[in-house]
């Protein structure tokens, strides 16, 4: 195989494989710095070795083996960590297919080195789970969980994260690193928390990987409307969550949401990348595999939820609303009625202004715009929404609907004032141009 065809071949190895090799070696280290250091290593061995030998039959296991190999030596080198790493060291020899055995000569008993071989070859699916909620610890803050869980779990260069979310590359590095470190300083044990602890993370992984998917579907900045990349990796860490954690509602409740949500990414821009609102969508663009995806993982997390005694969390009622909009082959079609009645529940699930804030969309579609209205100019004075440019935005509109145009103008001039992403302030601009009586 050519060079440049090797290359291409390790980089998607790595694609797939890094999260899970990273999740196996920290099981193994109990650091994530450490793990992540030694699967570059045996990258680099790759990066060496496979274009004269080629791709292995089994690359993760090729890349396991050779982390472990680097792990083994680092112990031997390292007695000032204790009696236990030395001894690991001492007894261990890695194979070339990952096996552990024991050295010649040596004193350490059998059921010994087969309690550290199950330890070195545990599920790879707990591993990974492990490492989902390690990097969205609580002692880490929003921004170091993001970037710590696309380095790990997605698999991001910090390059790639830097440029999706528009931050300098040294700054992501800070974040990656320091999250790195209060890791390792807070001494966050490699498990999964149970019981309530778990109910915790569980919502904190959630919203990280939504608030990735969301950054991605309707960029905070830039001159993209769109970062499919950003939306693709939050699909495949919500499917990868849902695989870990089959039997979580919410988990399936995301997953769905974000495949409806996904389905209508090429209906969302125009030719020139434009910004085309969910009424104006051409819907013979939206992806159907998609939205089948979505419906049926919205069933199973309601089947989940019915069986489990409980309603239907936030992201399963999100998804029962995006699916009211999956299932309307016309707009006109749209069943708002159906659609305020989720927010209504929503906003007793999850109550947030934001929500109250779509909730009067909904209203204003299935009762009429002052209906709308009403509830909008109720959040006028919530200090959450200072900044928040949807919010003149959803007024100016309500205010167009109702012939009071001058007012309408003014918010969506006020709106294009606020907001940071350069397609979104075109459209916003376009629409006060438009509010002429």
């Amino acid at each position: 195989m050519p060079t440049s065809a090797t290359h291409r071949a390790i980089d998607a190895v790595w694609r797939i494989e890094s999260a899970r090799l990273i999740a196996g070696l920290t099981r193994i280290v109990r650091d994530v710095g450490a793990a992540e250091d030694l699967a570059q290593d045996a990258l680099v061995a790759a990066l060496k070795q496979w274009p004269e030998s080629g791709v292995p039959d089994n690359p993760g296991a090729w890349l396991m083996a050779a982390a472990k190999h680097r792990a083994i030596d680092q112990f031997r080198r390292a007695a000032r960590l204790g009696a236990k790493y030395a001894s690991i060291a001492h007894v261990l020899e890695v194979d070339d297919a990952g096996h552990v055995a024991v050295m010649s000569g040596d004193a350490a008993s059998a059921d010994d080195v087969a309690t550290i071989d199950a330890a070195l070859d545990d599920d790879v699916g707990d591993d990974l789970l492990r490492l989902v909620f390690i990097a969205c610890h609580p002692v880490l803050s929003t921004d170091a969980c993001v970037a710590l869980t696309l380095r790990l779990i997605g698999g991001l260069t910090t390059d790639e994260i830097a440029r999706a979310f528009l931050v300098p590359e040294a700054t992501v590095a800070q974040r990656i690193v320091r999250a790195k470190r209060t890791l390792v300083e807070a001494r966050v044990p490699f498990e999964v928390p149970r019981g309530a602890d778990r109910a915790a993370r569980l919502s904190s992984v959630l919203a990280v990987v939504y608030l990735i998917f969301n950054e991605g579907y309707s960029a905070t900045a830039g001159d993209d409307w769109l970062r499919p990349a950003l939306c693709d990796e939050a699909l495949r860490l919500a499917r990868i969550l849902a695989g870990l954690a089959p039997d979580e509602s919410e988990v399936h409740g995301l997953v769905a949401l974000l495949e409806i949500q996904a389905s209508r990414a090429h209906a969302r821009v125009g030719p020139s990348g434009e910004p085309i609102l969910l009424l104006d969508q051409n819907r013979a663009r939206w992806d159907q595999l998609l939205i089948r995806r979505g419906l049926s993982a919205l069933d199973r997390a309601t089947a989940l939820a019915v069986a489990q005694g409980g309603a239907l969390g936030p992201y399963a009622l999100q998804a029962a609303i995006a699916a009211c909009h999956a299932r309307a082959r016309t707009a006109a079609a749209t069943d708002w009625s159906r659609i305020a009645s989720l927010y209504d529940v929503l906003a007793q699930v999850a109550p947030s202004p934001v929500v109250e804030l779509n909730r009067a969309v909904a209203v204003g579609m299935a009762f009429g715009p002052a209906a709308g209205l009403a509830i909008v100019d109720g959040l006028v004075a919530e200090p959450s929404l200072k900044g928040y440019h949807l919010l003149p935005s959803v007024r100016g509109d309500l205010l167009s609907k109702l012939g009071r145009f001058d007012e309408a103008r003014t918010e969506f001039e006020r709106a294009a004032g606020m907001t940071r992403n350069g397609r979104e302030r075109a459209l916003l601009l376009g629409r006060a141009r438009e509010c002429v009586p």
